[in-house]
């Protein structure tokens, strides 16, 4: 089966959902996501959105805070352009119907977080992505334009190299193979214009605050297909995720912080002045990694996070889902510190893009955490993937409709999806011991804290599973647990090669082999490309 649109977005959360929006008034959009429509990364969210909106705050103190949490790797012009739409993105997010809290006077409720040297974090509660995906979602529904596949998995990029069987420089996009979950059919996708938002990629380590649909899909489709990736090495560790056996990871704010939890030894110590001049509102790498040290020079399974000191009705309004979620386990944060613990969070490396969201493959875009724009170098600033998925959407609308798809040559003729001779498999156990594998040795060897031998290690385990993988992938019928199991295999080599390219620390990448950062050679990005 094929289908047709004037554009094709792959992902569901704030970047894709917002893309949709703004073209649809000017053609067909066929909107794709794994699972439901809703169930997305985005919903997660509970801190908020950065934008500047305080007279005491400027758009040159959000500049700095960006820059400064992402070691000074950024690039200062894409910083630039994502801060000064900050409040044009709020104002999309509330014609949408997004609701942000407001004090009683009805003014915004901005709350402040690690890194930020001002109160700038719009939010709703403690449940800000939920709010937005939701009113993203509703508008999505009633547009008239827009046709949402849920349970539809991304397989790989259609390009006319691959039709035409010739390389080309640059590659051209004409669409997806895409998996329907229900059927196990494979369709064509086909438009003039494609944008994956496909999201992060926290399901390749063992312990992670994302949801299960963060696979890197989009990254993997796009390596695949011969797009630049870069800066895969910085993986953002949230500090604070609860500790608790049937949590799953369940993320504790930042907000929690700004509002003044202190983070304490098992003892009552508290820990972070040892660390950092802004203690716990210290930026997420040096918060991790101070974790990290403390559990290990102590011998604790975690840390506490403690905002008892608050009044308890204070805490119960400003983060009801975070307290209610708590006491479920039996934990009361009113009067009990919370149990915490590093987990993967965000990437901050991804698809290159140029400052409009466009890949260095024709008519391919790539937004949200899915793409490397520049803005977050070696370590995201808390609140600032909202904002930036919310403006590189609005750019990448702007560039797609000043490209006119209907006025695009048309593509050649795209062959259906040819699954060979591949039969439906009776190893799925063969499946699932490869997935836990490689999350397992990404967490040992490739997490907070890193070195040359363990990345050399890690390295030779996952290119081992690969091989495995591409057996199984040809002999089999494909599958969304197949196709997610490749993906994160290749997003794990990724993530390696670029870290064993990068012989410093700096921000997310702490390698004990190189402690000091190294501005002469490595204050760059890390650049990779599949070589055919």
């Amino acid at each position: 089966m094929k289908i047709t649109s004037d554009y094709l977005v792959v992902g569901s959360g704030i970047a894709g959902l917002c893309y949709a929006l703004k073209v649809a008034d000017h053609g067909q959009v066929s909107l794709v996501t794994k699972r439901e429509v809703a169930t997305t990364a985005t919903s997660l969210a509970q801190g908020g959105i950065a934008a500047v909106a305080a007279v005491s705050d400027s758009f040159e103190q959000h500049i700095n805070d960006t820059m400064e949490a992402g070691a000074w790797l950024p690039d200062e012009e894409i910083v630039r352009i994502v801060v000064e739409n900050g409040p044009s993105a709020i104002t999309d997010l509330i014609d949408w119907g997004v609701n942000f809290s407001r004090k009683e006077d009805q003014t915004y409720d901005l709350t402040r977080e690690g890194g930020h040297s001002q109160r700038r974090i719009y939010h709703s509660k403690d449940e800000t992505g939920k709010e937005i995906e939701r009113a993203l979602v509703e508008a999505v529904k009633a547009h008239p334009n827009i046709t949402v596949y849920e349970n539809h998995v991304a397989v790989d990029l259609i390009t006319e190299a691959k039709v035409t069987r010739r390389r080309m420089k640059p590659d051209r996009c004409l669409g997806v193979y895409v998996l329907n979950r229900e059927t196990g059919q494979v369709s064509t996708f086909g438009a003039p214009i494609t944008v994956l938002a496909t999201g992060g990629a926290g399901k390749v380590y063992l312990y992670t605050c994302n949801p299960d649909i963060a696979t890197g899909d989009g990254i993997a489709m796009a390596y695949r297909a011969g797009a630049t990736i870069a800066n895969m090495e910085f993986m953002q560790f949230h500090p604070t995720t609860l500790y608790h056996p049937h949590a799953k990871s369940f993320l504790v704010s930042e907000a929690v912080r700004g509002e003044g939890a202190i983070l304490r030894r098992s003892d009552g110590t508290a820990f972070m002045e040892s660390y950092h001049p802004l203690k716990d509102l210290a930026p997420r790498d040096i918060v991790a990694r101070a974790i990290d040290h403390e559990m290990k020079m102590h011998g604790d399974d975690c840390v506490f996070l403690d905002i008892t000191h608050k009044e308890a009705d204070y805490i119960r309004e400003r983060f009801p889902h975070i307290y209610e979620t708590c006491l479920g386990y039996g934990i009361d944060m009113t009067v009990a510190p919370i149990p915490v613990v590093p987990a993967a969070h965000y990437l901050c490396g991804g698809i290159t893009v140029d400052d409009w969201g466009e890949t260095d493959i024709k008519n391919l875009f790539a937004i949200g955490e899915v793409s490397c724009t520049g803005l977050h170098g070696a370590n995201r600033l808390a609140s600032n993937s909202l904002l930036e998925g919310v403006v590189f959407a609005k750019r990448a609308a702007e560039r797609a409709l000043s490209m006119a798809p209907r006025s695009i040559p048309p593509c050649p003729p795209i062959e259906s999806w040819d699954p060979g001779h591949a039969k439906n498999s009776d190893e799925e156990v063969v499946v699932a011991h490869n997935w836990d594998e490689i999350r397992l040795c990404m967490w040992n060897y490739v997490g907070i804290v890193r070195s040359d031998k363990r990345l050399i290690r890690a390295l030779r385990r996952v290119q081992m599973i690969q091989e495995e993988i591409a057996d199984y992938y040809w002999d089999f019928l494909i599958t969304s647990d197949l196709i997610e199991l490749r993906n994160i295999a290749t997003v794990a080599e990724l993530i390696i090669r670029c870290a064993l390219k990068r012989k410093e620390s700096r921000g997310l990448h702490y390698n004990i082999d190189y402690l000091e950062k190294d501005d002469i050679h490595y204050k760059q990005d890390t650049l990779i490309r599949k070589t055919f």
